[in-house]
């Protein structure tokens, strides 16, 4: 399924980051009574009936405002209107209809995308008999709940997930790998694509996105079969002051579910910055496999273990997740692009990879002899068999009499195990702790 993108949207204050924390059951975004502390967009995967979307929180929206923080957020929140699936559009019980609810309805009333009005802060009946005033906002979709308690966030996502259709798949195209070009605007992403396919397939300048659109490309040569998706394409002239960095990880978001494996760029001159943490954090958790390249390799002065050093430090910043392919190119001279394509295919292969239960067991049983799992409550932990599940992400069941006590340090040494035992690099693991 490629991606289904939900934005938050409202006016300062209205709950959006309580709600956003509340669908990825962790405090991730920052929440204070304290109007516009959310000025920095917080992105997230959700899950909920099964299945599973992406989820962008948004500043609060206040238009024609003067303040300089305020009219980036506005600039952040045309950006999300334009780039999600659907609009969950939140104002607070507690306070009725504002000036400021009635300049955000009258900019999505005009969105052809679905508006699910979410009126939050209703944790009793007065506050029901209360928010029925948002009716007059005039949007057919309109849920009461409380982001705080929790209570009739169910309803709206039942209505959200109805909403997500598979898609369509070329059926050519549908059993080739997949990688997508995914990092910072003006790493290099199309300068890349164009130099693996040895054709001026998307525009490169020096101006910084000036990709726009996901492009599609089929690699049939040197006996390789694939199809590269770039987020590329020319911007058009109306999106010229666009929220670069917002519109780039949007990009790496869309693109990033419909990859196999994800080709994350890194400018050398630059290293590894906060962005591009958090979208290897999220192709993690989305399951795909992922091959570091650093660019721009032929501008770095180089000593004698410069490659070394600078790698052992991307390793550090990327812990816990470190097995994986990190490549030193250059796209101008085209150095070793074509041994990033062999480790993409590496990759893919990992990711495909079935053992044998019985080979599973005999190697991992081993494992588990040599370093006994820690006793619980005075009962010693018991691993008696494993299993590898039929998933798209390599996924391992581990029989135990008790699940719920493995800790995450001896959960390490079994991923560890794996790993070394069987070629999974560059691919995320998921471990299960089943009772036996």
């Amino acid at each position: 399924m490629s991606g289904f993108t939900v934005a938050i949207v409202g006016r300062p204050n209205v709950g959006k980051s309580t709600f956003f924390n509340r669908l990825l059951e962790q405090r991730k975004a920052i929440v204070d009574n304290v109007s516009g502390v959310t000025r920095d967009r917080q992105y997230g995967v959700t899950e909920w009936g099964g299945k599973s979307f992406n989820l962008i929180d948004t500043g609060g929206f206040v238009p024609e405002s003067e303040d300089v923080f305020e009219t980036e957020i506005r600039k952040q929140v045309m950006i999300a209107l334009e780039e999600s699936n659907a609009l969950i559009f939140m104002v607070d019980a507690s306070t009725g209809i504002t000036t400021l609810d009635e300049a955000m309805a009258d900019v999505l009333r005009r969105s052809t995308k679905p508006v699910l009005l979410a009126v939050n802060k209703v944790d009793n009946s007065d506050r029901l008999l209360e928010a029925a005033e948002f009716y007059s906002l005039g949007f057919d979709n309109i849920f009461f709940l409380s982001s705080m308690s929790g209570s009739g966030t169910g309803e709206l996502l039942d209505d959200l997930i109805g909403r997500i259709k598979e898609d369509d798949v070329d059926p050519e195209d549908a059993n080739l790998p997949k990688f997508a070009i995914i990092g910072q605007p003006n790493v290099g992403k199309s300068s890349l694509l164009n130099a693996l396919i040895g054709q001026e397939r998307t525009i490169v300048s020096e101006i910084a996105g000036t990709t726009r659109d996901t492009i599609h490309t089929r690699y049939n040569l040197f006996q390789k079969d694939f199809v590269l998706i770039d987020t590329a394409g020319i911007r058009r002239k109306t999106k010229v002051h666009e929220d670069l960095e917002f519109y780039s990880v949007i990009r790496a978001i869309r693109a990033m579910d419909e990859a196999d494996v994800c080709l994350l760029l890194l400018d050398a001159s630059k290293g590894i910055t906060a962005q591009d943490l958090s979208i290897f954090a999220l192709a993690v958790k989305k399951g795909k496999g992922i091959v570091v390249l650093v660019n721009k390799w032929d501008l770095v002065e180089k000593e004698t273990n410069t490659a070394r050093e600078y790698e052992k430090e991307l390793k550090n910043r990327l812990a816990p997740f470190t097995d994986l392919p990190i490549l030193f190119i250059s796209v101008i001279d085209k150095t070793r692009i074509f041994k990033a394509i062999e480790s993409a295919l590496e990759v893919y292969e990992n990711k495909q990879r079935k053992i044998a239960t019985s080979e599973l067991n005999e190697v991992m049983l081993k494992a588990i002899e040599a370093y006994h799992p820690p006793v619980v409550r005075g009962h010693p932990l018991k691993i008696k068999y494993i299993t590898q599940l039929p998933t798209h992400v390599p996924s391992f069941a581990f029989f135990c009499n008790y699940p719920d006590d493995v800790k995450q340090a001896y959960k390490n040494y079994l991923e560890n195990q794996l790993r070394e035992n069987f070629n999974f690099k560059g691919v995320p693991l998921r471990l299960f702790f089943r009772k036996k």
